[in-house]
């Protein structure tokens, strides 16, 4: 039964039932976008909410006045009308700057910023280069050990590079990253069981208050030792539990996404040759495979929530007060109204059109991501390594086959098995794949 706070008009199609498995993401948003520029959808349990699909109106509904982040502004939520457990709730309830508006954001952010410092991303630059080599080691050895000469790209490099960094920054011990990438997976996931999501949330909680509390007790030179340093000029500072809530959010956000981010440039390229001897020829660069894959192929499809605070028109679509909105990145990323007709190919030498940015996968306006310089630090270093490292590496599988990560939140494959070929000479330590252990 539907949500009643988001009522759907009558002469409207009945709302499109999101695929917690996130199958079919591109060839949704297609039809969805053929709908409109705000479409009706339904969540898991029931829960009515819109989409935004079009770029135009995405970039403008994200910085509109009269639409929040901040969750007393969901009708159903603030009512009790959701039931525990529900595995998009920490999307809303978690404190920190993505559920803040106004002077409460802007005192957020500004606390945030100051730990968070251009400074503090590029001194991360010769430790995310070397982590990088030796997960090039790791996945050199880890094909070596199958007896097809085949590895996982996301298991044995896009996730531990990510993960690695962003706990190097916040100071986050090593042995805490495995369980805690377990724990993003099922708080982000939308196929999680209730009891799972609340077990998962207490978990994170638990684990992110142990590690606060060895960095008040014994504070370094990391992200969270800042963070609780960090004052504004009146001597304001994080709350407990929006220091908690910080951290929470940047433990999801910066691996998740750059996770999702490093898969998807490889499989593109993989999938499109061409694409890689130009960069390969001089003629573009890995920032520009970077670019066109946050456009072409968003890490994030779906993003939840925004409210509007009054009915709001969007394109043809009035969305209701207090709806739940979520924003897809990956509709937007190849919106032909944007990005030309060929929105749905993928071209790293594609120029950003006057009238557009060339995506909006980092947000935009008040909200606009405040690791971005980091997430592309990291791609554009792995991608860079990766192919100098083995310059014929190919999908392992047909790309139709590639099984999607259960979530209509994050857009990437689950897996992505690789033949890495032959190293490049003298390109590296580590074993090629044909290599035999011991």
């Amino acid at each position: 039964m539907t949500d009643g706070r988001c009522p759907v008009p009558h002469a409207a199609p009945a709302p499109h039932r999101l695929d917690p498995t996130g199958a079919g993401q591109h060839t949704v948003n297609e039809r969805l976008r053929e709908r409109g520029a705000a479409v009706p959808v339904l969540l898991p349990g029931g829960v009515t909410a819109y989409a935004i699909t079009r770029h135009g109106e995405l970039r403008d509904f994200v910085a509109h006045p009269d639409v929040a982040k901040d969750a007393r502004h969901f009708a159903a939520l603030r009512d009790g009308e959701i039931p525990p457990g529900w595995p998009l709730a920490t999307f809303a309830t978690v404190r920190g700057m993505t559920t803040a508006d106004g002077a409460d954001h802007r005192r957020l952010r500004s606390l945030v910023t100051r730990a968070f410092t251009p400074r503090r991303v590029e001194a991360l630059r010769p430790a995310v280069e070397e982590l990088t080599a030796s997960l090039l080691d790791r996945l050199a050895q880890a094909a070596a050990a199958t007896p097809d000469g085949v590895a996982d790209l996301r298991r044995h490099f896009a996730l531990p590079l990510p993960m690695g960094v962003i706990c190097r920054l916040l100071g986050v011990d090593p042995e805490h990253q495995d369980r805690l990438h377990a724990l993003s997976n099922d708080i982000v996931g939308t196929r999680t069981a209730p009891d799972r999501a609340l077990a998962a949330n207490r978990e994170m909680l638990a684990v992110l208050g142990k590690v606060a509390a060895a960095r008040l007790h014994s504070p370094g030179d990391d992200l969270t030792s800042a963070l609780i340093a960090a004052r504004e000029e009146n001597g304001d500072r994080l709350s407990e539990e929006e220091l908690i809530g910080t951290l929470l959010l940047m433990i999801i956000a910066g691996h998740e996404t750059t996770l999702n981010l490093i898969t998807n440039a490889v499989r593109a390229l993989c999938a499109h040759r061409d694409q890689l001897e130009l960069v390969r020829a001089g003629k573009a660069s890995w920032g520009d495979v970077v670019e066109e894959t946050l456009r072409y192929d968003s890490p994030v499809s779906f993003f939840p929530f925004r409210y509007p605070t009054r009915d709001l028109p969007v394109g043809d679509t009035v969305i209701p007060q207090g709806c739940p909105v979520l924003v897809s990145y990956t509709s937007a990323g190849r919106d032909p109204r944007a990005h030309g007709a060929d929105a749905g190919r993928f071209d790293v030498t594609r120029p950003a059109r006057a009238d557009a940015a060339r995506h909006l996968s980092f947000g935009h306006g008040a909200h606009y991501c405040l690791g971005a310089p980091l997430a592309r630090l990291e791609a554009t270093v792995a991608l860079d390594a990766l192919f100098t490292r083995f310059p014929g590496l190919d999908l392992a599988v047909p790309d139709e086959q590639l099984v999607p990560h259960p979530s209509f939140v994050g857009n990437s494959p689950q897996e992505l098995p690789l033949r890495l070929g032959d190293p490049a000479p003298g390109a590296g330590p580590g074993p090629g794949p044909g290599a035999h252990s011991g």
